[in-house]
């Protein structure tokens, strides 16, 4: 039995799916406690579960965490909509034209191994402080993943469901709407779930420079008064957040594309 969970391409059960997540969590808790207990790392560097969690406890009682998460949560969310509100159809034309392709692929290919925190100069002369250019650093660093990503699930539409419909007597209107836009929406279902996920890792780069509210100004306000379980209580709630966004496309992607479910997705 042990030796089919090791098996490439196996389907394993789902209670052991489950259990060996949990067991890994477990694990790594574990490893953080006999770290911090122990005293073999300084409170000072690494702080206690105990200590985290008493830290997010009054944090959460006294209510000051709840506006920084949302908005946090509005950043996050404003400079991914647009994103993917631009990305989307551009990723399907340059995945169905190539012409497209040929226009935007190496400009866009070139552009997404910038970082987008050496936009934040640039940023901040263009567009100065507010709440645009912290949404603009979230835009930058998942715009240009986003659409490649929906370029490449768009190209590998099968052609022979284009040449069928052409066949039937579709327009160039109809393939788009009809018969590619169909089978890339599950691809590009899962893309938005693993792009929204890179949205969330920019966030403390964003809030990094001018912020006054906000988990990123958070965790670099305990940072400049040595607080390190405050800094590990952000880093858990925006690692939450991550988590319940990718939960709600995974259960949007399973009631849309049944058809389309493997275990543990």
């Amino acid at each position: 039995m042990a030796k089919k969970w090791f098996t490439p391409k196996k389907e394993i059960p789902k209670k052991i799916y489950t259990s060996v997540g949990f067991i890994t969590f477990l694990v790594v808790l574990g490893l953080w406690s006999l770290l911090s207990y122990s005293g073999l790392v300084n409170s000072l560097f690494l702080p206690t579960p105990t200590t985290v969690l008493a830290t997010a406890t009054k944090l959460f009682v006294s209510g000051e965490i709840f506006s920084d998460i949302g908005i946090s949560f509005s950043r996050v969310f404003t400079g991914f909509l647009v994103a993917a509100l631009i990305g989307i159809p551009l990723g399907i034309l340059m995945g169905s034209l190539r012409i497209m392709e040929g226009a935007f692929e190496p400009i866009i290919g070139f552009i997404r191994y910038m970082p987008a925190s050496a936009f934040i100069p640039l940023l901040i002369l263009w567009i100065g402080l507010g709440e645009t250019e912290k949404m603009s650093v979230i835009f930058l660093g998942t715009f240009f993943q986003l659409t490649l990503m929906v370029m490449d699930v768009t190209k590998n539409v099968q052609n022979d469901l284009i040449d069928v419909s052409y066949t039937l007597g579709a327009k160039n209107a109809q393939i788009f709407t009809k018969v590619i836009l169909p089978a890339s929406l599950p691809g590009i279902v899962d893309t938005l779930r693993i792009t929204f996920g890179w949205a969330w890792t920019y966030l403390v780069v964003a809030e990094i420079v001018g912020a006054s509210s906000g988990l990123g100004h958070m965790i670099m306000q305990a940072s400049r008064f040595l607080q390190p379980d405050k800094i590990i209580v952000g880093i858990l709630i925006i690692g939450l957040l991550g988590l319940i966004t990718d939960i709600m496309f995974k259960s949007i992607y399973r009631a849309s594309f049944s058809w389309m479910r493997k275990d543990g997705f």
